[in-house]
């Protein structure tokens, strides 16, 4: 079955559906048995998509923890209310006392407070490493090293990084492997296919993808699903029925808008390269990014977010040119349909193994499904204030 039909099926045998097209929203908390054997049947299976208690998961949520295996490979996939939550709940399920964590420098802020503020407080320590170490990681890795932690591309930055070599390093050593696959969306890089054991995603953003549910996702291997499923659970990790209802909807769709997304932005990120207000674009695509070749290599497309770094520009007339767009709003998030922008701010105090050396305005920027003409004036106009 090839992959945009993949996507419309995923989930939707009829035991999720009922003789529906989508699988129907199913919320509850207690769910009563009529004899000792039903309940005793519930129980020895209750790890395995069979209504137990609301926190094991209903029919809507079985449908898309499917759905998002068939997506991504893997053979669980453990929920959570947010990506944060499914980044730390995985974390915390292959870490102890006494451990060491391999993070790389370009993580998601919140990953990097949660190993700062959390996990040392846990006696678990956290080095940080260069996104472009490659087979150097092996100089990094010590006896009670149990988790490398990739993101790729990096956030912000969008540095890509080697992830089958630095899996096949970790595995040497029998250290768990996991990818915060957002970017990829699960259709753009196959995790599985080179070396990752566990692939996280904010599904908040593209496979939800209209800006209007928070749902986080973590899809494992064989060897570490079990250890995944039951610690997220002890964890008390679950995601609402009707959130799991949304992201099966956003999923649908999901090959149609990430063609459109990439396109969108690739068209926006060659007009803003030949911009004299701009200095680069930080773009997975285009050679000068760092890790490109592993991009070419190694994904099946792109989607709409990238950076850019503007050639000058003191912070009122940057925010003056964030003030005067009108198709691209501030916002935290990406991957809905609307497009949005942030300034990045702070990017040599969060980095530590590799400190960002540019001083420059860095502008991140969410190309969403509106005319791409619209927007390029939109930018046009706006970056009169920064020329």
């Amino acid at each position: 079955m090839k992959q945009d039909t993949k996507i419309v099926s995923a989930g939707r045998r009829k035991e999720w559906t009922n003789g529906s097209v989508n699988p129907p929203v199913q919320r509850a908390s207690t769910i009563v048995f009529d004899t000792v054997k039903d309940m005793k049947h519930a129980i020895v299976n209750r790890a395995n998509k069979t209504l137990f208690y609301g926190r094991r998961g209903t029919s809507t949520s079985f449908a898309f923890s499917e759905a998002m295996c068939e997506l991504e490979g893997g053979v669980g996939c453990a929920l959570y209310p947010c990506g944060t939550a499914a980044i730390t709940g995985a974390l915390l399920s292959f870490l102890k006392a006494g451990d060491h964590l391999l993070m790389v420098d370009t993580a998601y802020e919140p990953t990097r407070d949660f190993c700062n503020k959390i996990l040392t407080g846990l006696g678990i320590e956290t080095t940080y490493y260069d996104p472009m170490i490659g087979a150097g990681i092996k100089e990094l890795i010590r006896p009670n090293t149990r988790v490398l932690f990739l993101e790729s591309p990096g956030s912000n930055t969008m540095e890509v990084q080697d992830v089958p070599t630095l899996s096949r390093i970790a595995h040497e050593t029998d250290i768990t492997v996991i990818l915060d696959n957002t970017w990829g969306s699960g259709i753009n890089f196959k995790p599985f296919d080179y070396g990752v054991d566990i692939s996280v995603q904010a599904a908040t953003k593209y496979i939800v993808g209209h800006s209007d549910a928070m749902m986080g996702t973590a899809t494992a291997n064989e060897k570490h699903w079990p250890t995944l499923r039951e610690h997220s659970y002890l964890l008390g990790q679950c995601a609402s029925p009707d959130d799991c209802y949304m992201a099966l909807r956003g999923l649908r769709t999901l090959s149609v808008r990430m063609k459109q997304h990439e396109q969108s932005a690739l068209t926006v990120a060659n007009w803003l390269k030949a911009h004299p207000a701009v200095k680069s674009v930080l773009h997975p695509a285009f050679d000068d990014c760092p890790g490109s070749e592993f991009f070419k290599r190694d994904f099946n497309g792109g989607n709409g977010l990238f950076s850019f770094v503007l050639n000058g520009g003191d912070d009122a007339s940057v925010n003056k040119f964030l003030d005067s767009l009108e198709h691209f709003k501030m916002g935290f998030s990406w991957g809905g349909f609307e497009s949005l922008v942030l300034r990045v701010n702070g990017l040599d105090y969060l980095r530590t193994a590799k400190p960002w050396a540019e001083k420059n305005p860095v502008i991140r920027l969410h190309i969403g499904l509106e005319d791409v003409e619209d927007l390029i004036d939109d930018l046009s106009q706006a970056l009169e204030h920064v020329s």
